[in-house]
């Protein structure tokens, strides 16, 4: 009975979205020297290998073969033996494919969760040592938290980066945490923030890591508020704000928490006295 080899089963098993499903199977011939008399066999316990004159290797699709290996002990074969080895072998490996196909009949879009995974991309080259860290700090602390590996090269002026990991959580973390650090914040994104800070006038919240934008007492929220602390936020606070504006000369962030709060009913906005008005002074 031909058996499927043990790399495929592995692959069915784990989950692994396939192009093409792939079988393999191992051939063996007995034949006596100087005798046209000669038996080919299909992966019978390794006693074709063991006592055979021939280890024959296929492995393919359905539409052909995709690597083949033979190791022989006789003087050579004869094109008569190949073929019917050949053949022999595609019956086996197309009765493995039909099992494989009644158990899945086509590749799973994606893996299952479990399965150990690499992923490679690319990143700016700017962003490579704010990755690794000082003394390869940050890249240590990612991967210590994650449970992955992580490496960086530069190659072609960019940053190739390739994260493996154990299973997809470890390596949604990763991937996560690394593209938080070169993400580029844009204006009118919504941004999970943290407040580093908190001032007279507002706080500094850290919308991406490393990088913190103003949240103006005026952007809390819809009602007028005398200090921040009215709201109850502290330091380390979680806050949703959005990015309304980059200052185009000091690159500075301009936040705003208010603008995704419910506008109440017949809210009016404050009119703002001009800069020029004076009152209680005579014109000169």
């Amino acid at each position: 009975m031909a058996t499927v080899c043990a790399g495929t089963l592995a692959l069915m098993d784990a989950g692994v979205p396939m192009q093409k499903p792939v079988s393999g199977i191992a051939m063996g011939l007995i034949k006596n020297p100087g005798e046209d008399k000669y038996a080919i066999l299909s992966d019978i316990l390794g006693d074709e290998d063991h006592l055979g004159d021939m280890d024959f290797k296929t492995t393919g699709t359905k539409d052909g073969l995709t690597a083949t290996q033979m190791d022989i002990k006789c003087d050579g074969l004869s094109f008569e033996i190949l073929e019917k080895a050949l053949m022999q072998a595609k019956a086996g490996r197309e009765h493995i494919l039909g099992k494989m196909l009644e158990t899945i009949s086509e590749p799973r879009q994606e893996m299952k969760p479990q399965v150990p995974r690499i992923i490679t991309f690319e990143i700016p080259k700017e962003f490579i040592g704010a990755v690794i860290g000082p003394g390869g700090k940050i890249i240590q602390q990612m991967q210590e938290d994650t449970g992955s590996t992580i490496t960086i090269d530069e190659t072609d002026g960019v940053g190739k980066v390739q994260v493996s990991a154990p299973n997809k959580e470890s390596i949604d973390a990763a991937i996560a945490k690394i593209k938080a650090i070169v993400a580029i914040p844009e204006v009118g994104e919504v941004y999970d923030g943290t407040v580093r800070s908190i001032m007279p006038y507002g706080c500094f919240v850290e919308i991406l890591p490393g990088k913190d934008g103003l949240l103006h007492i005026s952007e809390l929220d819809w009602k007028r508020l005398e200090t921040v602390e009215e709201t109850g936020l502290r330091e380390g606070d979680k806050i949703k704000v959005k990015l309304l504006d980059i200052d185009p000369k000091t690159g500075k962030y301009k936040l705003s928490h208010r603008c995704l709060l419910p506008k109440p009913e017949g809210y009016v906005e404050p009119q703002r006295r001009p800069r020029g008005e004076r009152h209680g002074r005579s014109e000169r």
